[in-house]
């Protein structure tokens, strides 16, 4: 007996059960869409790149609308499908990840560094949030997918039992999705061919604006990856947008310290060199010198960072305490009319809750807040 499993309804039996998205129908509907193309049999394509398990998610036409990257795939991740980094932390422990980021949170860090995108009005991180997920394309282990395959097999031969399930299918990964965008290039391809082609006046001021929201982004959530930014195909012949597309490294728990600066890599480039804009200034600065504006973006992430079984709120609270400090450095660098170059050579600062007993070089922030200045640098630096 041949039974349709879409006309049973489960409770559980696919990922729209968690994916509400009320606020945002945009968003919604392309989730939607995303499910039912699981449904219809369109897979997500696992990404060959990277050093984790992150797919290229699909609508049921089969066109590629984003990228999903789960929890349990990271590099971190008991379910990583990339062979090499398995045996990377488990032959170099010592030498595996970054010591200044929590583990197995890169997930949350992409869906923040959106969030803050948003809440600044940089507008260079393609919307992501976390989602739940469920393909058969996915890494599971043995146990789910035998599991699966018993309930479906029991459904088919025993539907009085097998209605009695919670859930039919593979059990829905929780990740972030990232909304694709198309027609873009890498920087590098772009910054080579500027090189050898001048940009006219009108390109190389939206070049320079977007770039200066790039390191805004960068510099506020300590991005210590290579934050990965991509560029139009067309990018001379139209305005100049950047897509900042990898933020997984994000939202460290302490300025780096140990072996690694974790330097942005946009330092290097001549629009580093130029003054903040007056355009990015009257963009950000009245928002970043505002503390109750830093501690409404401090709730929201802790809204969203909770939602993770490993949270830790004394540790989330050291990554406040960075992202705090960063901000500091910014508005400072900002009212200077300082350069990027010049706001990374900045000393590095954590703002904290105040506390009695503090040490070192503290300097009191109203009643609510202390400043420490981090001293101990990696034993390779740039700076």
């Amino acid at each position: 007996m041949n039974i349709n499993l879409n006309l049973i309804p489960l409770l559980g039996t696919n990922s729209g059960d968690f994916n509400h998205f009320p606020d945002d129908p945009e968003f919604a509907d392309i989730i939607q869409k995303a499910e039912q193309a699981i449904e219809n049999g369109v897979f997500p394509e696992r990404i060959s790149q990277g050093s984790s398990g992150s797919y290229f998610v699909k609508d049921p036409k089969g066109k590629i609308i984003g990228v999903f990257k789960p929890k349990s795939e990271e590099p971190y991740g008991h379910l990583n499908p990339k062979w090499t980094k398995y045996f990377h932390k488990l032959c170099c422990p010592c030498c595996f990840g970054r010591g200044c980021l929590v583990p197995n949170q890169g997930y949350l860090s992409e869906a923040a560094a959106s969030l803050v995108d948003t809440k600044l009005g940089l507008g260079v991180v393609p919307k992501t949030k976390v989602v739940y997920l469920a393909s058969e394309t996915f890494h599971y282990n043995a146990i789910d997918r035998a599991k699966s395959r018993g309930k479906k097999y029991a459904l088919e031969k025993v539907p009085k039992v097998g209605r009695r399930f919670h859930r039919v299918g593979l059990p829905p990964k929780v990740g972030s999705f990232q909304m694709f965008v198309e027609g873009y290039h890498e920087a590098d391809y772009w910054l080579r061919r500027f090189e050898a082609e001048p940009l006219p006046e009108n390109i190389r001021k939206q070049l320079q604006a977007q770039f200066e929201h790039l390191v805004v982004l960068d510099y506020v959530i300590r991005n210590t990856g290579e934050g990965d930014a991509e560029w139009p195909e067309n990018c001379p012949d139209c305005c100049i947008k950047i897509a900042a597309i990898d933020n997984g490294l994000a939202f460290p728990f302490k300025h780096p310290d140990e072996w690694r600066a974790y330097p942005f890599h946009w330092a290097w480039l001549p629009q580093a060199k130029v003054p903040f804009s007056q355009e990015t200034r009257d963009l950000v600065l009245s928002r970043l010198s505002d503390m109750n504006f830093v501690q409404d973006l401090c709730e929201d992430l802790y809204e969203m960072f909770k939602t993770d079984k490993g949270f830790d709120k004394t540790m989330f609270e050291r990554q406040m305490s960075v992202m705090r400090g960063q901000v500091l450095n910014l508005t400072q660098a900002l009212k200077d009319g300082k350069s990027p170059i010049q706001l990374v050579q900045m000393p590095r600062v954590v703002v904290e809750r105040s506390r009695s007993g503090g040490q070192g070089r503290v300097v009191t922030l109203g009643n609510a807040f202390t400043q420490t200045f981090h001293c101990k640098r990696p034993f390779f630096s740039s700076w």
